[in-house]
C-alpha cells in the first residue's frame, strides 16, 4: 500500500491537533475539572456542527436502525476516550501517559485480530516497535535514567483503558455494521454530529458523577484575561483536536485501516515538542528529530504490505 499526499495529510493532522490538545488541556485543567472540560468541549463541537449536521434528523427510520451503532461509537470516541485521558493526567505523569499511548498500534492489532478477524503481520509488529522506540526516546529525553524513575499509578490504568477504547472505536469506524452501508449516506458533518450528540449524553452523565465526588469547588478563572484564555482554549480544542482531527482520523482509518493509522498517533510527542517550542519557547532537543526518524521508518515499514479495508467512516 502506498500512502499518497492526501492520505498523509489525513493521518498527520490528527496527531498534530491532539498534541496541541495536551498542551492546552494542561492549562485548562487547572480551572475546569477534566470530565466537565470534556463535556464543554463536545458541547461546543455540537453547536458548531449543528448548522450542517441537523439534516440527518430528517431520516427517522435510518436513525432508529443505526441507533445502537451510533450510541456505541459516540460513547467510546466522544464520551469516554478524552475524559479518561484527562482523568489519567490527574494522577499520572505525561511520561507515563505518552508511553502507554505509544502502545496504541499493539492494541489496534490485538483488537483487530480478536474482534474483527484481521490478522497482523510481522512487518507491522516490527513497525510498531520502531514507532514505540521513537516515543520512548522522546519521553526519556535521550537519557535512560529518566525511564527508571517511572512508576505505575492509577492514572496509568485509566490511560490503558483509554487506549483500548480508542482501538475499539477506530475498528468500528473501519468496519461498520450493515445498517451503516445500506440506506441513506450521511456526509461527514452529520455523521460526526450524531457521534457528538450520543457522546454528550455519556459525557454529561459522567460530569454529574464527577461533581458528586469532587470535594472542592470548581476554581473558575479570575479576571477578563483568564476568562478569555479559557474560552480561547476551549474553542481551540473544539475546532482543532475535535472537528479537524476526528474528520481526518475517520478518512485516514477508512483509507489505510486502524492498525496503520495508529502508527501516526506516535507522532504526538514530536508535535507536542513543536507546540511547546512555538507556544512556550521550549527549544527542541537532538532526540526529537531522531525520534521522528524512528517513527517515520516504523510507519513506512508497516504500511508497505497492509491492504486497504472496506467500510464507511
Amino acid at each position: 500500500m502506498k500512502l499518497d499526499a492526501k492520505t498523509l495529510s489525513y493521518l498527520v493532522l490528527p496527531p498534530m491537533m491532539w498534541a496541541g490538545n495536551t498542551v492546552v488541556g494542561r492549562v485548562l485543567v487547572d480551572h475546569v475539572p477534566p470530565v466537565l472540560m470534556n463535556t464543554l468541549r463536545w458541547a461546543l463541537v455540537a453547536a458548531i456542527l449543528a448548522p450542517w449536521g441537523w439534516r440527518v434528523l430528517r431520516d427517522q427510520a435510518a436513525l432508529r436502525q443505526r441507533l445502537p451503532y451510533l450510541a456505541l461509537i459516540g460513547a467510546l470516541g466522544v464520551g469516554s476516550y478524552n475524559a479518561l485521558q484527562y482523568l489519567a493526567l490527574q494522577t499520572s505523569s505525561p511520561i507515563n501517559v505518552t508511553l502507554i499511548g505509544a502502545s496504541m498500534p499493539m492494541w489496534m492489532m490485538l483488537v483487530g485480530a480478536l474482534g474483527f478477524g484481521q490478522a497482523f503481520t510481522a512487518r507491522q509488529a516490527l513497525g510498531a516497535l520502531l514507532c514505540m522506540s521513537g516515543v520512548v526516546l522522546v519521553m526519556a529525553q535521550g537519557r535512560w535514567e529518566v525511564l527508571r524513575q517511572v512508576h505505575l499509578v492509577p492514572g496509568d490504568l485509566l490511560m490503558l483503558l483509554a487506549s483500548l477504547v480508542w482501538a475499539l472505536y477506530s475498528w468500528l469506524l473501519a468496519r461498520p455494521p450493515s445498517s451503516m452501508t445500506r440506506g441513506p449516506t450521511w456526509d461527514w458533518a452529520g455523521f460526526l454530529w450524531l457521534q457528538v450528540l450520543f457522546g454528550l449524553l455519556w459525557a454529561v452523565a459522567c460530569s454529574g458523577v464527577e461533581a458528586s465526588w469532587r470535594a472542592e469547588a470548581v476554581s473558575w478563572p479570575q479576571g477578563p484575561a483568564a476568562w478569555w484564555t479559557t474560552l480561547g482554549g476551549l474553542l481551540f480544542i473544539a475546532l482543532g483536536p475535535s472537528i479537524v482531527a476526528y474528520r481526518g482520523w475517520g478518512l485516514g482509518v477508512q483509507a489505510v485501516g486502524p492498525t496503520v493509522a495508529a502508527f501516526f498517533g506516535n507522532l504526538i510527542p514530536v508535535f507536542a515538542a513543536l507546540w511547546s517550542w512555538l507556544l512556550l519557547g521550549q527549544t527542541p532537543r537532538w532526540y526529537h528529530p531522531c525520534a521522528l526518524l524512528l517513527i517515520a521508518t516504523g510507519i513506512a515499514w508497516s504500511s508497505r504490505t497492509t491492504a486497504r479495508p472496506s467500510g464507511q467512516a
